[in-house]
C-alpha cells in the first residue's frame, strides 16, 4: 500500500494534461538543465505508488541528489505548487556582477595595484585589512574578505597567466600564538604582535686599545607577521628590563644611520606593537616593563611553552651561521669546542660589530624572501601588512619611559629636588614647591633627571633638573651610591660637592689599566654616541614660573651648606 504521506491529490496534481499542455511541458523539459532533469526524475519516482516506507525512499532520493531529506521535501512542495518551474533554478539577472558599490570596487582595485607597484608586494588578505580600516573610519559596514577576493580574482588570474606562477598569499594560512593563560593570539597584520628575546653573541670583542673583553649580549625585537627585525640592543649588560626597554625603543623609533654604516637600503620599520609576546624571564615579568606597556598602550603576554618561541629564536641561528661565524674572534656555540685561535684572532670592538650587524639586518635579512612568503621580502610584507599607510611616529621625549626608571619626590623651595643624596635644580620648578612629582632617570647617568607632574591620568613634562656642580660629569646610579658610602665611612657630610670631589679624586688616582667592567662601559658609551636615530621632538612645554620675590636668588657658585642654612634643610 502507498504510504499515507503521498496523497492521490498530490500525485495527480503533477501529471500534465493532454493536448496543448503536453506540448508546453515538452518544450520546458527540453530546456531544462541536467540538474533539473535529475530532480524531475527523482520527484516522479517518489510520486509513483510503492509499498516501500516513505522515509527510506526520501533518504534514497536525498543520496541521489546529494541533498538533505528536508531539501527533498521542499522540492516536492515546489513541484506541487509550480510544476517544472519549481525544480528549474533560474539565474540571477546580476550573475557575474559584484553586488557592491563602485567606490568600494575602485578602492579595492586601487589598493591592490598601488600595493604591487615596482618592488612592492601586497596580498588580497592585506588588501582586506585596508578595507576594514577604511570602513571603520567611514562608519560603514566592511565588505567581506570573500567579496574582496572575488573582485581581485580576475586581476590575480591575469597576473598569473603573465607570470606563469601563482600569487603567494592567496592560499596563506593565519598564524596564531598561544599565551600562558591559554589564549590563542591571532596575528593578522604588521605591528600587531612583536616578540623579544636575548642571546649571547658568539664573538669575542676587544676594547679600543685592543685589549680582550668578552662576548656581548644581543636583544632583538621581531614583528611576528612579517618576521622583520624591528629593533636591537647590543651591549655588555646582561638581560634586564632596561635592556628590553632599549631594544623596544629602537624598534619603535624610525632609524637613520650615517655613511660609516655603508647601507644600501633603509631600515624602514617603525611603529608601536599592540601585543608584546615573550618568554617568562624575570626581565619580561618586571614592573618596569608593565609600566612601559601601560604608558605606550600595548599588552604583554608570556609564551605558553618554549616551542612557541621559534619565530624570535630562529633569527639568532641565521645571524650566527651567516654573520657571526664569518667574523674574527668567533667562538662557536659550544664552549668546549671553542677554536683555540678565537682569543688570538679577536679584533672587533663593540661599535664595529654593531655596524656589521646593522648592515646585515638592513641590507640582507629584512630584504630577503621568507620561504612562506613566496615573492614578498620581509620588509615588503611588513610594509604591505600595515593597517594604515604609515604608523604613528613617536618622539624621543614620548619614549623617555623606555629609557628611564621612575622615582617620586617632592619639590622643595626654590625649585630644588633631592635624589640619591644629590641636589638638583630645574628651570620653572619653583612654582611647584611642596608638590609631589615623578622623576625619570637613566641609571647609567643620573646627573640629569626629567621631571613630570601628574595631572589627572596624564603625566605632563615640566623640566629637566640638573645635579648641581655635576653638569659636566657622568655619574651612574651605582657610582653615586658607592661614593656616598665611601664619604660616610670617612665621617664626612654627603653633598654634591663632596661627591664631585670623590669622583675626581678617584679618576685622578685611578691606574691606567681599567677593569674589564670599566672598559666595557666605555665601549657602550662609544656606541651610544655613534648612534643617530631620527629625532622628532615636540615643542617644549612652556611653564610660567611663579617664584616668590622673597626667595633668595641662586648663587652663581652652588654652596650646599649655605643652602641648608637659607632654607632650613
Amino acid at each position: 500500500m502507498p504510504d499515507a504521506g503521498f496523497s492521490e491529490t498530490r500525485v495527480s496534481a503533477n501529471i500534465p494534461d493532454e493536448g496543448a499542455n503536453l506540448t508546453e511541458a515538452s518544450v520546458i523539459v527540453s530546456e531544462l538543465s541536467d540538474e533539473a532533469l535529475l530532480k524531475m526524475e527523482v520527484i516522479q519516482s517518489l510520486l509513483e505508488p510503492s509499498d516501500r516506507p516513505v522515509g527510506e525512499r526520501l533518504q534514497e532520493a536525498a543520496a541521489k541528489l546529494g541533498k538533505s531529506v528536508r531539501t527533498v521535501r521542499r522540492l516536492l512542495d515546489k513541484w506541487e505548487q509550480e510544476g517544472l518551474l519549481g525544480v528549474n533554478k533560474t539565474e540571477r539577472a546580476d550573475k557575474g556582477k559584484h553586488r557592491i558599490e563602485e567606490d568600494w570596487q575602485e578602492f579595492i582595485l586601487k589598493t591592490y595595484r598601488e600595493g604591487n607597484k615596482g618592488s612592492k608586494r601586497m596580498t588580497p588578505q592585506q588588501v582586506f585589512l585596508r578595507v576594514q580600516v577604511r570602513a571603520l573610519q567611514l562608519g560603514l559596514k566592511s565588505p567581506s574578505h570573500m567579496t574582496v577576493y572575488r573582485i581581485l580574482e580576475p586581476v590575480i588570474e591575469k597576473q598569473e597567466k603573465a607570470k606563469s606562477i601563482r600569487t603567494p598569499g592567496w592560499r596563506g594560512s593565519r598564524l596564531s600564538v598561544k599565551t600562558r593563560d591559554s589564549k590563542d593570539l591571532s596575528v593578522e597584520y604588521s605591528n600587531h604582535v612583536w616578540q623579544c628575546d636575548h642571546t649571547r653573541v658568539d664573538v669575542l670583542l676587544v676594547d679600543q686599545h685592543g685589549q680582550l673583553l668578552s662576548r656581548p649580549w644581543l636583544t632583538t625585537v621581531i614583528d611576528t607577521y612579517s618576521r622583520c627585525i624591528m629593533g636591537i640592543n647590543l651591549g655588555y649588560d646582561a638581560p634586564s628590563s632596561q635592556v628590553v626597554a632599549l631594544a623596544l625603543r629602537h624598534g619603535i623609533l624610525p632609524k637613520q644611520y650615517g655613511s660609516e654604516y655603508k647601507l644600501h637600503c633603509e631600515w624602514g620599520t617603525y611603529g608601536k606593537p599592540e601585543h608584546f609576546y615573550t618568554d617568562g624571564g624575570k626581565d619580561f615579568r618586571s614592573n618596569h616593563l608593565q609600566q612601559i606597556a601601560v604608558q605606550l598602550g600595548f599588552v604583554c603576554h608570556l609564551r605558553d611553552r618554549p616551542s612557541e618561541g621559534g619565530i624570535v629564536e630562529r633569527p639568532f641561528k641565521t645571524l650566527n651561521s651567516e654573520l657571526f661565524s664569518t667574523l674574527p674572534g668567533y667562538t662557536g656555540s659550544n664552549v668546549q669546542e671553542r677554536p683555540k685561535e678565537a682569543e688570538k684572532d679577536a679584533s672587533l670592538t663593540l661599535r664595529q660589530l654593531e655596524q656589521r650587524l646593522v648592515r646585515y639586518i638592513v641590507d640582507n635579512y629584512n630584504q630577503r624572501i621568507d620561504a612562506r612568503m613566496g615573492d614578498q621580502t620581509r620588509f615588503q610584507r611588513w610594509d604591505a601588512g600595515l593597517r594604515v599607510s604609515a604608523p604613528d611616529v613617536f618622539s624621543e621625549r614620548e619614549l623617555d619611559i623606555c629609557l628611564m626608571k621612575q622615582a617620586r619626590r617632592s619639590i622643595q623651595r626654590g625649585g630644588y629636588l633631592q635624589f640619591e643624596n644629590l641636589m638638583y635644580r630645574g628651570e620653572h620648578l619653583a612654582g611647584y614647591a611642596g608638590e609631589s612629582v615623578v622623576l625619570r632617570y637613566d641609571p647609567r647617568d643620573i646627573t640629569t633627571v626629567l621631571v613630570y607632574h601628574q595631572e589627572g591620568n596624564k603625566e605632563v613634562f615640566l623640566a629637566r633638573a640638573y645635579a648641581q656642580d655635576l653638569e659636566t660629569e657622568q655619574l651612574s646610579l651605582d657610582e653615586a651610591k658607592a661614593s656616598s658610602r665611601k664619604i660616610r665611612e670617612e665621617g664626612k657630610t654627603v653633598s654634591n660637592r663632596s661627591i664631585l670631589t670623590e669622583v675626581r679624586d678617584r679618576d685622578t688616582f685611578l691606574t691606567q689599566k681599567k677593569t674589564k667592567k670599566e672598559r666595557q662601559k666605555a665601549e657602550q658609551v662609544e656606541v651610544k654616541r655613534a648612534k643617530q636615530p631620527l629625532s622628532v621632538e615636540p615643542e617644549e612645554i612652556e611653564v610660567t614660573s611663579i617664584q616668590s620675590e622673597a626667595e633668595p636668588e641662586m648663587p652663581e657658585v652652588f654652596d650646599y651648606e649655605q643652602m641648608r642654612e637659607d632654607y632650613g634643610w
